[in-house]
């Protein structure tokens, strides 16, 4: 994966309150707290966990592609080109807000 890239793509994503970047294995994960909001591969291909009908929502349209491993719950988005990054870092916020406001319920739960 172009190197630029992955650096534009964790410039946003690791400015967000509670986000870190763990790489590993090929790949860097990045997670809110104990939960991941998404991967991307060395090959430039980033993972997100959906729920199934936001993940519906994204494929049918267009803004992502349905799992290459075939994960119902996982949309892919390929990085290819600096064009490629803010729709990359569109889908990595809505999984960000998603993992915060988990966060937050379960904080107010435990009071």
């Amino acid at each position: 994966m172009n190197r630029e890239l992955l650096e534009s793509l964790e410039g946003e994503v690791l400015g967000w309150p509670g986000v870190v970047g763990e790489r590993g294995g090929g790949i860097t994960v990045y997670r809110y707290g104990r939960r991941q909001i998404g991967h991307v591969h060395h090959d430039g291909v980033a993972d997100l966990p959906f729920p199934r009908e936001v993940h519906e929502r994204l494929v049918s349209e267009g803004r992502a592609e349905p799992h290459r491993g075939g994960f119902r719950g996982v949309v892919s988005y390929r990085l290819r080109s600096p064009e490629d990054v803010p729709g990359a870092v569109e889908l990595f916020r809505m999984g960000y807000e998603r993992a915060r406001s988990a966060a937050e319920r379960r904080a107010a739960r435990q009071g």
